[in-house]
């Protein structure tokens, strides 16, 4: 495992409002799981859709649903820590969205498609110095989007990503991976064609790993060469910042 320096006071701080905004997020999805659970129990279904929540109080305000007093009071309050939770996510990922955008490395980044402001800010936040991983591999090692190795009788196998390292910035890679995948049919550069042949050869799980990983090399690349994103040049995609 590859370690990172020691994080820099400001690192730390915005480190601080990625960490609270995850805790956040987690709780809130944890609360109207249990809010659509107890109003699933007394026939009062509700999707799996967080805006679906938004029906909630219409539901306890109606009194031909025959919801007990005591519940109807508690599901209320819940209601009401759910809207917090998530007016302060709302407030953090501000927070974070003003970091990306004035962060220089983090502006440049985010040209990246499927990069948004809240996974370039956790990579500037999380990797002081990009120099520090001797190459792109090591760097994609480090967020465990490089699949295992299995060696045996002198054959090297590959399988599934090792998922070691920081879960957080992997897990945000994967869903950026997602957002570009699902509009790579609407670009014409040379890496959503590679993105549409690889899901077409390999499947859509295997592509979107595979685009993680792309764009951690790309990320560790632009940091470390400070180069800019170009998407309509052949791999690596980049041209001299400036230029």
């Amino acid at each position: 495992m590859r370690y990172v320096p020691i994080k820099t006071i400001e690192q730390q701080g915005i480190s601080t409002l990625h960490r609270m905004r995850q805790g956040w997020v987690e709780e809130r999805t944890a609360l109207a799981n249990r809010l659509r659970g107890l109003l699933a129990e007394f026939d009062l279904p509700l999707p799996a859709r967080i805006r679906e929540l938004a029906r909630i109080p219409q539901i306890l305000e109606d009194a031909d649903n025959q919801l007990p007093g005591a519940a109807r009071l508690v599901l209320h309050e819940g209601w009401e820590h759910f809207v917090l939770l998530g007016e302060r996510i709302s407030k953090v990922e501000r927070q974070i969205e003003k970091h990306a955008r004035s962060d220089e490395r983090a502006n440049r980044i985010m040209a990246v498609p499927g990069i948004g402001p809240l996974t370039a800010s956790a990579v500037v936040a999380a990797v002081g110095d990009a120099h520090e991983f001797r190459n792109a591999r090591q760097f994609a090692a480090w967020l465990g989007l490089t699949p295992r190795q299995n060696s045996s009788g002198g054959k090297t196998q590959l399988g599934a990503i090792t998922k070691r390292g920081d879960m957080y910035i992997r897990m945000l890679l994967v869903l950026g991976a997602r957002s570009a995948l699902m509009s790579a049919a609407r670009r014409t550069d040379r890496i959503s064609r590679w993105l549409l042949d690889l899901e077409a050869r390999l499947g859509w799980r295997k592509a979107l790993v595979a685009l993680a990983n792309k764009h951690a090399r790309i990320i560790w690349t632009m940091l470390t060469r400070k180069v800019e994103f170009n998407p309509s040049h052949v791999p690596p995609c980049f041209v001299m910042a400036g230029s």
